[in-house]
Protein backbone atom coordinates (compact mmCIF):
# COMPACT_ATOMS: atom_id res chain seq x y z
CA UNK A 1 0.00 0.00 0.00
CA UNK A 2 1.40 3.38 -0.90
CA UNK A 3 1.61 5.39 2.28
CA UNK A 4 1.88 8.71 0.49
CA UNK A 5 -1.17 8.27 -1.67
CA UNK A 6 -3.82 10.52 -0.26
CA UNK A 7 -5.38 12.20 -3.32
CA UNK A 8 -8.81 10.74 -2.91
CA UNK A 9 -10.64 13.38 -4.92
CA UNK A 10 -9.37 15.67 -6.90
CA UNK A 11 -21.26 21.94 -13.72
CA UNK A 12 -36.57 32.17 -20.90
CA UNK A 13 -38.97 29.97 -22.42
CA UNK A 14 -40.94 29.09 -19.32
CA UNK A 15 -41.90 25.42 -19.30
CA UNK A 16 -45.28 24.37 -18.01
CA UNK A 17 -45.09 22.49 -14.74
CA UNK A 18 -46.23 19.15 -16.08
CA UNK A 19 -44.69 15.67 -16.34
CA UNK A 20 -44.14 16.07 -20.06
CA UNK A 21 -41.26 17.54 -22.02
CA UNK A 22 -41.60 21.25 -22.90
CA UNK A 23 -41.72 20.06 -26.49
CA UNK A 24 -44.79 17.93 -25.81
CA UNK A 25 -42.90 14.62 -25.74
CA UNK A 26 -44.53 11.93 -23.65
CA UNK A 27 -41.80 10.00 -21.86
CA UNK A 28 -41.75 6.22 -22.09
CA UNK A 29 -41.41 5.95 -18.34
CA UNK A 30 -43.61 5.03 -15.37
CA UNK A 31 -43.25 6.97 -12.13
CA UNK A 32 -46.13 5.32 -10.29
CA UNK A 33 -44.37 2.70 -8.15
CA UNK A 34 -41.71 2.67 -5.42
CA UNK A 35 -38.58 2.27 -7.55
CA UNK A 36 -40.55 2.87 -10.75
CA UNK A 37 -39.67 -0.58 -12.01
CA UNK A 38 -35.99 0.36 -12.17
CA UNK A 39 -33.36 -2.31 -11.78
CA UNK A 40 -29.59 -1.94 -11.76
CA UNK A 41 -27.79 -4.72 -13.61
CA UNK A 42 -24.15 -5.01 -12.47
CA UNK A 43 -21.47 -5.86 -15.03
CA UNK A 44 -18.40 -5.13 -12.90
CA UNK A 45 -17.87 -4.77 -9.18
CA UNK A 46 -15.04 -4.83 -6.69
CA UNK A 47 -13.82 -3.61 -3.34
CA UNK A 48 -11.47 -0.67 -3.60
CA UNK A 49 -8.97 0.52 -1.03
CA UNK A 50 -9.36 4.28 -0.94
CA UNK A 51 -5.76 4.81 0.10
CA UNK A 52 -4.72 3.28 -3.21
CA UNK A 53 -7.23 5.23 -5.32
CA UNK A 54 -5.38 8.13 -6.92
CA UNK A 55 -7.12 8.97 -10.21
CA UNK A 56 -6.57 12.71 -9.98
CA UNK A 57 -2.84 12.89 -9.34
CA UNK A 58 -2.54 15.66 -11.94
CA UNK A 59 -4.36 17.96 -9.52
CA UNK A 60 -1.31 17.94 -7.27
CA UNK A 61 -0.07 20.93 -9.26
CA UNK A 62 -2.69 23.07 -7.56
CA UNK A 63 -2.43 24.53 -4.09
CA UNK A 64 -5.29 25.58 -1.90
CA UNK A 65 -5.08 28.55 0.51
CA UNK A 66 -4.65 27.50 4.10
CA UNK A 67 -7.61 28.15 6.36
CA UNK A 68 -5.52 30.02 8.90
CA UNK A 69 -7.08 33.46 8.69
CA UNK A 70 -6.49 36.52 6.49
CA UNK A 71 -3.15 37.89 5.38
CA UNK A 72 -1.41 34.55 5.57
CA UNK A 73 0.90 33.69 2.70
CA UNK A 74 1.13 29.98 3.40
CA UNK A 75 -0.84 27.40 1.44
CA UNK A 76 -1.80 23.80 1.96
CA UNK A 77 -0.90 21.27 -0.77
CA UNK A 78 -3.77 19.14 -1.98
CA UNK A 79 -2.13 16.03 -0.56
CA UNK A 80 -2.45 17.51 2.92
CA UNK A 81 -5.98 18.75 2.26
CA UNK A 82 -7.14 15.31 1.20
CA UNK A 83 -5.27 13.68 4.03
CA UNK A 84 -7.65 15.54 6.32
CA UNK A 85 -10.59 14.11 4.42
CA UNK A 86 -9.00 10.68 4.47
CA UNK A 87 -8.52 10.80 8.22
CA UNK A 88 -12.20 11.69 8.67
CA UNK A 89 -13.28 8.66 6.64
CA UNK A 90 -15.01 5.84 8.49
CA UNK A 91 -13.99 3.18 6.00
CA UNK A 92 -10.77 2.43 4.16
CA UNK A 93 -12.52 0.09 1.73
CA UNK A 94 -15.72 0.63 -0.21
CA UNK A 95 -17.61 -1.55 -2.66
CA UNK A 96 -18.17 -0.22 -6.18
CA UNK A 97 -20.62 -1.56 -8.73
CA UNK A 98 -20.73 -0.51 -12.38
CA UNK A 99 -23.94 -1.46 -14.12
CA UNK A 100 -26.76 -0.58 -16.47
CA UNK A 101 -30.32 0.59 -16.00
CA UNK A 102 -33.18 1.87 -18.12
CA UNK A 103 -33.85 5.55 -18.69
CA UNK A 104 -34.90 7.84 -21.56
CA UNK A 105 -33.11 9.64 -24.39
CA UNK A 106 -33.64 13.20 -25.65
CA UNK A 107 -36.75 12.08 -27.53
CA UNK A 108 -38.30 10.42 -24.51
CA UNK A 109 -37.67 6.89 -25.75
CA UNK A 110 -36.34 4.08 -23.59
CA UNK A 111 -32.58 3.62 -23.55
CA UNK A 112 -30.15 1.49 -21.56
CA UNK A 113 -27.54 3.64 -19.85
CA UNK A 114 -24.86 3.06 -17.22
CA UNK A 115 -23.38 4.38 -14.01
CA UNK A 116 -21.69 3.43 -10.77
CA UNK A 117 -22.91 2.80 -7.23
CA UNK A 118 -20.46 2.93 -4.30
CA UNK A 119 -21.11 2.06 -0.66
CA UNK A 120 -19.26 0.94 2.51
CA UNK A 121 -18.18 -2.69 2.42
CA UNK A 122 -19.89 -3.43 5.72
CA UNK A 123 -23.23 -2.29 4.31
CA UNK A 124 -23.87 0.28 7.03
CA UNK A 125 -25.30 3.19 5.06
CA UNK A 126 -26.50 6.59 6.33
CA UNK A 127 -28.11 8.03 3.21
CA UNK A 128 -28.17 7.62 -0.54
CA UNK A 129 -26.34 10.48 -2.25
CA UNK A 130 -27.29 10.99 -5.90
CA UNK A 131 -24.44 12.76 -7.64
CA UNK A 132 -24.59 14.65 -10.95
CA UNK A 133 -21.06 14.73 -12.35
CA UNK A 134 -19.08 17.57 -13.85
CA UNK A 135 -18.17 17.97 -17.54
CA UNK A 136 -15.95 15.25 -18.99
CA UNK A 137 -14.65 14.56 -22.48
CA UNK A 138 -13.08 11.09 -22.60
CA UNK A 139 -15.03 7.93 -21.94
CA UNK A 140 -12.40 6.68 -19.51
CA UNK A 141 -13.42 9.59 -17.26
CA UNK A 142 -17.03 8.39 -17.00
CA UNK A 143 -18.09 7.30 -13.49
CA UNK A 144 -18.53 3.65 -14.49
CA UNK A 145 -14.95 3.62 -15.80
CA UNK A 146 -13.18 5.66 -13.13
CA UNK A 147 -13.17 6.75 -9.50
CA UNK A 148 -15.00 10.05 -9.16
CA UNK A 149 -14.04 12.58 -6.47
CA UNK A 150 -17.46 12.17 -4.85
CA UNK A 151 -16.45 8.60 -4.01
CA UNK A 152 -14.98 10.07 -0.83
CA UNK A 153 -18.54 10.27 0.51
CA UNK A 154 -18.80 6.47 0.45
CA UNK A 155 -15.88 6.31 2.88
CA UNK A 156 -17.97 8.42 5.24
CA UNK A 157 -20.81 5.91 5.34
CA UNK A 158 -22.94 6.93 2.37
CA UNK A 159 -24.11 5.12 -0.75
CA UNK A 160 -23.12 7.20 -3.76
CA UNK A 161 -24.93 6.80 -7.11
CA UNK A 162 -23.44 8.50 -10.18
CA UNK A 163 -24.92 8.26 -13.69
CA UNK A 164 -22.59 8.26 -16.69
CA UNK A 165 -25.00 10.44 -18.73
CA UNK A 166 -25.91 9.55 -22.31
CA UNK A 167 -22.80 9.59 -24.47
CA UNK A 168 -20.59 7.83 -21.95
CA UNK A 169 -20.26 4.33 -20.55
CA UNK A 170 -22.39 1.85 -22.51
CA UNK A 171 -23.73 4.70 -24.70
CA UNK A 172 -20.31 6.09 -25.65
CA UNK A 173 -21.17 5.78 -29.35
CA UNK A 174 -23.94 8.35 -28.87
CA UNK A 175 -23.58 12.13 -28.88
CA UNK A 176 -23.65 13.52 -25.36
CA UNK A 177 -26.69 15.84 -25.08
CA UNK A 178 -24.65 18.40 -23.18
CA UNK A 179 -26.76 20.58 -20.86
CA UNK A 180 -30.02 19.06 -22.07
CA UNK A 181 -31.51 19.66 -18.64
CA UNK A 182 -34.58 17.46 -18.56
CA UNK A 183 -33.06 14.38 -20.17
CA UNK A 184 -29.93 14.48 -18.01
CA UNK A 185 -31.97 15.04 -14.85
CA UNK A 186 -34.15 12.02 -15.68
CA UNK A 187 -31.02 9.91 -16.28
CA UNK A 188 -29.73 10.94 -12.84
CA UNK A 189 -33.07 10.31 -11.12
CA UNK A 190 -33.38 6.89 -12.78
CA UNK A 191 -29.87 6.05 -11.59
CA UNK A 192 -30.95 6.89 -8.07
CA UNK A 193 -34.06 4.73 -8.34
CA UNK A 194 -32.13 1.80 -9.82
CA UNK A 195 -29.41 2.12 -7.17
CA UNK A 196 -31.96 2.08 -4.38
CA UNK A 197 -33.52 -1.03 -5.91
CA UNK A 198 -30.13 -2.78 -5.96
CA UNK A 199 -29.44 -1.89 -2.34
CA UNK A 200 -32.85 -3.27 -1.36
CA UNK A 201 -32.26 -6.42 -3.37
CA UNK A 202 -29.00 -6.97 -1.48
CA UNK A 203 -30.68 -6.42 1.87
CA UNK A 204 -28.87 -3.14 2.45
CA UNK A 205 -30.91 -0.46 4.16
CA UNK A 206 -30.07 3.21 4.56
CA UNK A 207 -30.46 4.56 8.09
CA UNK A 208 -32.50 7.39 6.58
CA UNK A 209 -35.05 7.14 3.78
CA UNK A 210 -34.18 10.64 2.59
CA UNK A 211 -31.77 11.29 -0.25
CA UNK A 212 -29.02 13.84 -0.69
CA UNK A 213 -28.33 15.52 -4.04
CA UNK A 214 -24.93 16.82 -5.09
CA UNK A 215 -23.25 18.21 -8.19
CA UNK A 216 -20.59 20.65 -9.37
CA UNK A 217 -20.29 22.59 -12.63
CA UNK A 218 -22.41 20.80 -15.24
CA UNK A 219 -23.44 18.67 -12.29
CA UNK A 220 -24.40 21.77 -10.31
CA UNK A 221 -26.94 22.79 -12.93
CA UNK A 222 -28.14 19.20 -13.27
CA UNK A 223 -28.60 18.63 -9.54
CA UNK A 224 -30.72 21.78 -9.28
CA UNK A 225 -32.86 20.55 -12.18
CA UNK A 226 -33.13 17.15 -10.48
CA UNK A 227 -34.51 18.90 -7.40
CA UNK A 228 -36.90 20.93 -9.54
CA UNK A 229 -38.25 17.80 -11.22
CA UNK A 230 -38.56 15.78 -8.01
CA UNK A 231 -40.42 18.59 -6.27
CA UNK A 232 -42.62 19.73 -9.15
CA UNK A 233 -43.06 17.14 -11.86
CA UNK A 234 -42.43 13.56 -10.80
CA UNK A 235 -44.43 11.32 -8.53
CA UNK A 236 -41.59 9.57 -6.68
CA UNK A 237 -41.27 8.93 -2.96
CA UNK A 238 -37.80 10.45 -2.84
CA UNK A 239 -37.59 12.93 0.04
CA UNK A 240 -34.70 15.33 -0.39
CA UNK A 241 -32.71 15.95 2.78
CA UNK A 242 -30.44 18.55 1.17
CA UNK A 243 -29.05 19.56 -2.20
CA UNK A 244 -25.40 20.58 -2.55
CA UNK A 245 -25.02 22.59 -5.77
CA UNK A 246 -21.70 24.04 -6.85
CA UNK A 247 -20.87 26.50 -9.64
CA UNK A 248 -23.57 25.43 -12.08
CA UNK A 249 -24.48 27.07 -15.40
CA UNK A 250 -28.04 27.54 -14.19
CA UNK A 251 -28.86 30.08 -16.88
CA UNK A 252 -27.03 28.91 -19.99
CA UNK A 253 -28.66 31.55 -22.18
CA UNK A 254 -27.29 34.35 -19.99
CA UNK A 255 -23.96 32.52 -19.80
CA UNK A 256 -23.81 32.46 -23.60
CA UNK A 257 -24.63 36.19 -23.67
CA UNK A 258 -21.87 36.85 -21.15
CA UNK A 259 -19.30 34.89 -23.15
CA UNK A 260 -20.30 36.64 -26.39
CA UNK A 261 -20.06 40.06 -24.75
CA UNK A 262 -16.67 39.30 -23.22
CA UNK A 263 -15.57 37.35 -26.32
CA UNK A 264 -13.91 34.81 -24.09
CA UNK A 265 -14.59 31.41 -22.57
CA UNK A 266 -12.73 29.69 -19.77
CA UNK A 267 -13.60 26.27 -21.22
CA UNK A 268 -13.33 26.35 -25.04
CA UNK A 269 -14.63 22.81 -25.52
CA UNK A 270 -17.95 23.83 -23.93
CA UNK A 271 -18.82 26.04 -26.91
CA UNK A 272 -19.15 23.25 -29.51
CA UNK A 273 -20.46 20.90 -26.81
CA UNK A 274 -23.33 23.27 -25.98
CA UNK A 275 -24.26 23.91 -29.62
CA UNK A 276 -24.13 20.21 -30.51
CA UNK A 277 -25.86 19.29 -27.24
CA UNK A 278 -28.77 21.62 -27.89
CA UNK A 279 -29.03 20.42 -31.49
CA UNK A 280 -29.53 16.74 -30.65
CA UNK A 281 -32.62 17.61 -28.63
CA UNK A 282 -34.28 19.71 -31.31
CA UNK A 283 -36.90 18.46 -33.74
CA UNK A 284 -34.93 20.19 -36.50
CA UNK A 285 -31.20 19.89 -35.71
CA UNK A 286 -28.90 22.86 -36.06
CA UNK A 287 -26.49 23.12 -38.99
CA UNK A 288 -22.99 23.03 -37.51
CA UNK A 289 -21.56 24.71 -40.61
CA UNK A 290 -23.71 27.73 -39.77
CA UNK A 291 -22.13 28.01 -36.31
CA UNK A 292 -18.54 26.77 -36.51
CA UNK A 293 -15.63 28.34 -38.32
CA UNK A 294 -13.54 26.08 -40.53
CA UNK A 295 -11.04 24.62 -38.06
CA UNK A 296 -13.70 23.78 -35.50
CA UNK A 297 -16.12 22.54 -38.15
CA UNK A 298 -13.54 20.16 -39.60
CA UNK A 299 -12.50 18.71 -36.25
CA UNK A 300 -15.30 18.95 -33.67
CA UNK A 301 -16.73 15.51 -34.43
CA UNK A 302 -13.39 13.81 -33.75
CA UNK A 303 -12.53 15.97 -30.76
CA UNK A 304 -15.92 15.67 -29.04
CA UNK A 305 -17.55 12.48 -30.25
CA UNK A 306 -14.67 10.03 -30.41
CA UNK A 307 -14.60 10.24 -26.59
CA UNK A 308 -10.83 9.84 -26.74
CA UNK A 309 -9.93 13.26 -25.40
CA UNK A 310 -10.27 14.79 -21.96
CA UNK A 311 -11.64 18.32 -21.51
CA UNK A 312 -8.08 19.60 -21.06
CA UNK A 313 -6.94 17.86 -24.24
CA UNK A 314 -9.88 19.19 -26.26
CA UNK A 315 -9.17 22.70 -25.03
CA UNK A 316 -5.56 22.29 -26.11
CA UNK A 317 -6.63 21.07 -29.55
CA UNK A 318 -9.01 24.02 -29.96
CA UNK A 319 -6.21 26.32 -28.79
CA UNK A 320 -8.43 29.40 -28.65
CA UNK A 321 -10.60 31.15 -26.06
CA UNK A 322 -12.17 33.80 -28.32
CA UNK A 323 -15.73 33.09 -29.49
CA UNK A 324 -15.18 35.23 -32.56
CA UNK A 325 -12.37 32.91 -33.62
CA UNK A 326 -14.46 29.80 -33.00
CA UNK A 327 -17.87 30.86 -34.28
CA UNK A 328 -19.20 32.58 -37.36
CA UNK A 329 -20.55 36.13 -37.17
CA UNK A 330 -24.08 34.79 -37.67
CA UNK A 331 -23.70 32.39 -34.73
CA UNK A 332 -23.46 35.29 -32.27
CA UNK A 333 -26.13 37.44 -33.90
CA UNK A 334 -29.48 36.79 -32.20
CA UNK A 335 -31.34 38.67 -34.93
CA UNK A 336 -30.67 35.68 -37.20
CA UNK A 337 -33.49 33.07 -37.13
CA UNK A 338 -31.14 30.08 -36.80
CA UNK A 339 -29.24 31.70 -33.95
CA UNK A 340 -32.51 32.56 -32.22
CA UNK A 341 -33.63 28.92 -32.51
CA UNK A 342 -30.45 27.92 -30.73
CA UNK A 343 -30.87 30.66 -28.12
CA UNK A 344 -34.44 29.57 -27.39
CA UNK A 345 -33.15 26.05 -26.78
CA UNK A 346 -30.65 27.49 -24.29
CA UNK A 347 -33.52 29.22 -22.49
CA UNK A 348 -35.60 26.05 -22.47
CA UNK A 349 -32.76 24.11 -20.83
CA UNK A 350 -31.94 26.68 -18.16
CA UNK A 351 -33.28 26.32 -14.63
CA UNK A 352 -36.93 27.46 -14.71
CA UNK A 353 -37.27 31.05 -13.52
CA UNK A 354 -40.23 30.12 -11.32
CA UNK A 355 -38.43 27.31 -9.46
CA UNK A 356 -38.42 27.74 -5.69
CA UNK A 357 -36.74 24.87 -3.79
CA UNK A 358 -38.72 23.17 -1.05
CA UNK A 359 -35.82 21.18 0.43
CA UNK A 360 -32.71 22.93 1.83
CA UNK A 361 -30.00 23.92 -0.65
CA UNK A 362 -26.31 24.69 -0.18
CA UNK A 363 -25.07 26.85 -3.07
CA UNK A 364 -21.33 27.21 -3.62
CA UNK A 365 -19.53 29.33 -6.21
CA UNK A 366 -16.12 30.93 -6.45
CA UNK A 367 -16.56 34.57 -7.40
CA UNK A 368 -13.44 34.42 -9.56
CA UNK A 369 -14.54 31.30 -11.44
CA UNK A 370 -12.99 31.44 -14.92
CA UNK A 371 -15.20 28.75 -16.45
CA UNK A 372 -18.78 29.05 -15.19
CA UNK A 373 -19.35 32.79 -14.61
CA UNK A 374 -20.40 33.72 -11.09
CA UNK A 375 -23.40 35.57 -12.55
CA UNK A 376 -25.17 32.19 -12.74
CA UNK A 377 -25.35 31.93 -8.96
CA UNK A 378 -26.12 35.63 -8.61
CA UNK A 379 -29.15 35.22 -10.88
CA UNK A 380 -30.48 32.27 -8.89
CA UNK A 381 -29.74 33.96 -5.58
CA UNK A 382 -31.81 36.99 -6.65
CA UNK A 383 -34.72 34.76 -7.70
CA UNK A 384 -34.68 32.90 -4.39
CA UNK A 385 -34.45 36.13 -2.39
CA UNK A 386 -37.32 37.63 -4.37
CA UNK A 387 -39.33 34.51 -3.53
CA UNK A 388 -38.44 34.97 0.15
CA UNK A 389 -39.62 38.59 0.06
CA UNK A 390 -42.84 37.36 -1.55
CA UNK A 391 -43.47 35.11 1.44
CA UNK A 392 -42.03 31.80 0.17
CA UNK A 393 -40.14 29.62 2.63
CA UNK A 394 -36.73 29.33 0.97
CA UNK A 395 -33.97 27.55 2.87
CA UNK A 396 -30.74 28.26 0.98
CA UNK A 397 -27.22 28.67 2.32
CA UNK A 398 -25.00 30.74 0.04
CA UNK A 399 -21.27 30.12 0.13
CA UNK A 400 -19.68 32.58 -2.28
CA UNK A 401 -16.09 33.75 -2.01
CA UNK A 402 -12.75 34.15 -3.72
CA UNK A 403 -11.98 30.44 -3.88
CA UNK A 404 -9.91 30.48 -7.05
CA UNK A 405 -10.49 29.23 -10.58
CA UNK A 406 -13.05 26.58 -11.47
CA UNK A 407 -10.97 23.49 -10.67
CA UNK A 408 -9.76 24.88 -7.36
CA UNK A 409 -13.37 25.73 -6.61
CA UNK A 410 -14.34 22.11 -7.30
CA UNK A 411 -11.81 20.86 -4.78
CA UNK A 412 -12.99 23.36 -2.20
CA UNK A 413 -16.60 22.34 -2.87
CA UNK A 414 -15.93 18.62 -2.32
CA UNK A 415 -14.03 19.44 0.87
CA UNK A 416 -16.86 21.60 2.20
CA UNK A 417 -19.62 19.13 1.32
CA UNK A 418 -17.68 16.38 3.08
CA UNK A 419 -17.36 18.54 6.18
CA UNK A 420 -21.10 19.34 6.17
CA UNK A 421 -22.47 15.86 5.57
CA UNK A 422 -21.98 14.72 9.14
Amino acid sequence: MKKNTFLIVSFAIVMAMTACSPKGIEYDIDFSTNNKGKIFVPYAESDIDIEEANPFASLEEYNTPAEVGPNKATSVPLTVMFLRLFESAMYRQIHQVSGTYESVDVHGKKITVSGKLMYPTDGKIKNLIIVSHYTIGANHESPSESFNPEGIFATMGYAVAIADYIGYGVTSDSIHPYLQARTTALNVIDMGLASRALLQKRGLKCASDSIILCGYSQGGATTMYVQYMLENELNTDFKIKKNYAGAGPYDIARTYDYSVKKDVTGIPCAIPMIIQGMSVGMSKPLDMSYFFKEKLLNNYDEWLNSKKYTVKQINTLINCTSLKELLTADAIDKSKPETMRFYQELQANSLPTYFVPQAPVYMFHSEDDDTVPFLNSQIVQKRFRDATFAGENVNVEYDFGLYGAHTKGAIKFIFKVASKLD
